[in-house]
């Protein structure tokens, strides 16, 4: 083969490369656009929740954070009040007591003096829990606020040092002795220790639903980037506190209509 002869097929082989790309590009079906929906129920069937392997999940409840004089409510107020948060959290706590739904508490840990002086490394949220000294053992500001005290056989799980409920607790044990396998999420803070409790959940295999208005946070930004973009990839869906009463108020109907 001589020089010419192999220009002549290394062209010809480039251009039918290049025809057969534009051919593709133009008979494959263009990929969806699979950007998350902040609304959760309008992208899926409206979820339903068996009362014997459902139950809700309150995260941090203490006064520091939801009641008036707390250490951090000056810094969620506007968005907690704006979405009517505390308000829309005991709704749906009142409405899980009524049909019986098992309720767990995923608590932060509260401060204590010495905690985290000898540790090597501190993470940044864990700082600002020292520096402030947040949801401090034996003050009011570390107590659940009066509304949300578990009543007589829910179930606190262990304390978390840093965002998740279930990173070094007990929450996944008691949820799985329990038969739990769905959990409805409400609490404090979006962007931290929601998240983080439902990115863990959603590792762990639990089928979760997370109640926009019925959790917090620093800003509508913050919201956002919860709810909007990192929470629908890991909560199968996000509801309003409305929509989760009805529904767990439905699935209370249907379990007394099989038990006749």
């Amino acid at each position: 083969m001589d020089g010419r002869t192999f220009v002549d097929l290394t062209v010809a082989t480039t251009a039918n490369s290049l025809l057969s790309r534009v051919a593709f590009a133009q008979t494959a079906p263009k990929a969806k656009n699979v950007v998350p929906t902040s609304a959760g129920v309008t992208a899926m069937n409206s979820p339903t929740y068996d009362k014997s392997i459902s139950a809700l999940l309150v995260v941090d409840p203490y006064n520091d954070f939801i009641s008036e004089g707390g250490k951090i409510w000056p810094r969620i107020k506007a968005v907690a009040e704006a979405n009517d948060c505390v308000s829309n959290m005991l709704k749906v706590l009142n409405a899980a007591r009524a049909v019986k739904l098992r309720v767990f508490y995923a608590m932060h840990h509260r401060y204590r003096a010495g905690d985290y002086e000898t540790w090597t490394y501190i993470a940044p949220i864990q700082r600002a829990t020292w520096q402030h000294k947040s949801f401090e053992y034996g003050t009011w500001g570390g107590e659940f606020r009066a509304e949300f005290v578990p009543a007589p056989g829910e179930i606190v799980a262990q304390e978390h040092w840093c965002s998740s409920g279930f990173a070094n607790t007990d929450l996944d044990l008691q949820l799985k002795k329990h038969g739990i396998h769905k959990l409805i999420v409400i609490g404090l803070i979006a962007h931290t220790c929601i998240e983080a409790t439902v990115r863990y959940a959603a590792e762990l295999g639990y089928e979760v639903t997370v109640v926009k208005d019925a959790t917090a946070d620093y800003s509508d930004e913050m919201m956002h980037a919860a709810l909007d973009i990192n929470i629908p990839n890991y909560a199968s869906a996000i509801v309003t506190s409305s929509q989760i009463v009805a529904s767990i108020s439905a699935a209370n109907v249907m379990d007394g209509a099989r038990r006749q």
